[in-house]
């Protein structure tokens, strides 16, 4: 675990995330010719030229500190990381997806972290699951066991078999998960590309997932663009929140442009949609790869975030890389004044967005 390259990959991962998720925020829920016609995604526009990020940089981190206290058993960690979604909701973020916000409200109400995640083909378990292919890069057992520890807390197909390897009908927040953990893993691992679909491709059960990797596969073979790509799976005004849509395109965008973070992440926010979710596990993926020395410096030192900041998301990854079992400290009091500034800034962005691009 102390390996100097792991090392990077674990902070690439981390960064990758955070500048993912704060490039692609302004943009969120907006179409791909609004998107073009506000030339977002270029550099960070939330707040006077600087970058927040969102849940989903948020999730990455309490999933990655509980991963540092509990390496070796997925249930506890499993247990950890829902007692920081409960005191997570209370400082009310200003962002929560539904199936989220029902399973941390089990939580509170008495459900187990086991049976606490609700059914749902949502992106949220997916968003923060590339840390867990970093950390367990060698081992394939752990990988899947921790991932799918992470997703059923949240989110669960009740159909499945806890001892299966998602041989169900359509557990497709699952097998999302299981995708980008792989992915990340195989970055990290710089797995040559004539074995990343295959070692993909085995990860797929779902009708969706089966359809878009497919045309994945032949848009590679024929370069497509990023965009084109996300036309051809059905998602011309905007990548959505279904899991299999988000996780396809983080996938194409990061083997179309692999090894070049910036332009990976550029061409998913462009497309519209959910971007802050798909630019965070683009860049999850292709941080783990390309590690800090390939993320833009200008977009890691745009972020202008707080208690939790880019030298907190440093210090995550140090404890992560070194086995290190404490949950690195930030001033949890001012979390909730920070989500209320967040929701204010978010809310003058809704404002932005009635009036003309320029």
């Amino acid at each position: 675990m102390n390996s100097s390259p792991q090392k990077d990959a674990i902070l690439g991962c981390l960064l990758g995330t955070a500048v993912g998720d704060a490039i692609g925020l302004p943009a969120e829920g907006l179409s791909r010719k609004r998107v073009a016609a506000m030339k977002l995604g270029e550099h960070h526009r939330f707040i006077l030229g600087h970058g927040m990020f969102s849940d989903d940089t948020e999730h990455t981190l309490m999933l990655a500190t509980s991963l540092s206290e509990h390496r070796n058993n997925p249930g506890a960690m499993q247990s950890t990381l829902g007692w920081k979604l409960r005191w997570w909701l209370l400082a009310l973020p200003a962002g929560v997806g539904l199936s989220t916000a029902k399973a941390i409200l089990r939580l509170w109400i008495g459900f187990p972290a086991a049976k606490a995640g609700v059914y749902s083909a949502g992106n949220g378990a997916a968003m923060r699951s590339a840390i867990i292919g970093v950390v367990f890069d060698e081992d394939g057992s752990k990988r899947q066991a921790f991932a799918l520890a992470a997703c059923r807390l949240t989110h669960r197909d009740p159909r499945a078999e806890e001892s299966a390897l998602l041989t169900h009908r359509d557990p497709r927040a699952e097998e999302s998960a299981l995708l980008v953990a792989e992915a990340a893993s195989m970055a990290a691992r710089l797995v040559p590309m004539h074995e990343v679909l295959p070692g993909l491709e085995k990860l797929i059960i779902s009708e969706e997932m089966r359809v878009r990797f497919a045309e994945l596969k032949t848009a590679l073979s024929t370069k497509k663009s990023v965009r084109d790509y996300v036309v051809a799976i059905g998602c011309g005004y905007g990548v959505s929140g279904f899991a299999p849509n988000t996780v396809a395109v983080a996938l194409f965008a990061w083997l179309r442009h692999r090894g070049d973070f910036e332009t990976a992440v550029r061409s998913v926010i462009q497309c519209g949609g959910d971007t802050d979710t798909v630019a965070a596990i683009t860049g999850a993926i292709c941080g783990s790869e390309t590690g800090e020395a390939g993320i833009p410096r200008a977009w890691i030192d745009g972020i202008c975030d707080w208690p939790r900041s880019v030298d907190h998301i440093r210090r995550v990854a140090d404890a992560l890389a070194s086995e290190h079992r404490r949950d690195p400290r930030y001033f949890w009091p001012a979390v909730p004044l920070r989500n209320l500034l967040f929701l204010v800034i978010v809310i003058l962005h809704g404002f932005r967005r009635m009036l003309p691009p320029y």
